[in-house]
């Protein structure tokens, strides 16, 4: 009986643990799916904004334009049906039966009416303390001739996970002109204007993003790299200023 004992212990002692998962500093992602066609949106837009100043460096924002309101009479010139299917994508996710505007999908886990202060403000708070699976550095920003190239090195796990980069438009003001916001300035902040996808096999790379046209001269820009996992979950994020 005791040799019992004795090979129970040492097996105890010999098993493979399971899969660290890392701990990293918190990075809270804001998605705003909106549109400059929708009544209801620039509220959404407005508090988008605040927080992008208010929590600098702490929380990072992007705002999704969708194309579904452009058939009321304004064509929102940012808006793409890339961005509208990814949002249908969340919404299968969250077993949604239909999407809507303005809508923030907050870390990919979870979504709220986006121009509710109350809960942006207690979600805000939650996922400050919620540690990072990865952490990415990114570096060798070369802004060329109709494009973007950066090279990132990603700590931690990367298994079964890719990596999301948004050129990103700083912030914009567009007189809209016609549909239910005719005649209204509205600001937009964070503007994803591009977005591409890398399955992560290594650790480091290079990535290549194109400057749509839509993007101006003076139009300050910068690129979102965020990891996600097959669950659509972001693990880990980085945002640089070109």
């Amino acid at each position: 009986m005791q040799n019992v004992f004795l090979t129970i212990i040492i097996l105890l002692f010999t098993i493979t643990p399971s899969a660290k998962v890392n701990k990293y500093k918190p990075v809270t992602v804001l998605e705003l799916f909106t549109s400059q066609g929708c009544s209801s949106c620039p509220p959404a837009d407005n508090l988008l904004d605040k927080v992008k100043k208010e929590h600098a460096g702490q929380v990072i924002v992007l705002s999704y334009h969708v194309d579904y309101w452009n058939y009321i009479g304004w064509k929102d010139p940012f808006s793409k049906k890339a961005f509208s299917d990814k949002q249908r994508r969340y919404g299968q996710k969250f077993y949604s039966s239909s999407i809507y505007t303005p809508q923030i999908v907050i870390n990919g886990k979870e979504h709220f009416v986006g121009s509710k202060t109350s809960v942006m403000n207690t979600k805000l708070r939650q996922y400050a303390n919620k540690y990072a699976e990865n952490e990415i550095q990114l570096n060798g920003v070369k802004k060329e001739a109709g494009s973007v190239k950066f090279n990132y090195g990603i700590n931690g796990n990367i298994k079964h996970k890719r990596l999301k980069v948004a050129l990103v438009i700083d912030s914009k003001k567009t007189h809209v002109k016609r549909g239910e916001n005719s005649n209204r300035v509205l600001l937009n902040s964070n503007i994803v204007v591009e977005e591409v996808f890398v399955e992560l096999n290594q650790t480091a790379g290079e990535v290549v993003i194109k400057i749509p046209e839509i993007v101006e001269r003076d139009d300050k820009l910068s690129i979102v790299a965020l990891v996600e996992n097959k669950r659509l979950d972001i693990v880990g994020g980085s945002q640089i200023y070109l």
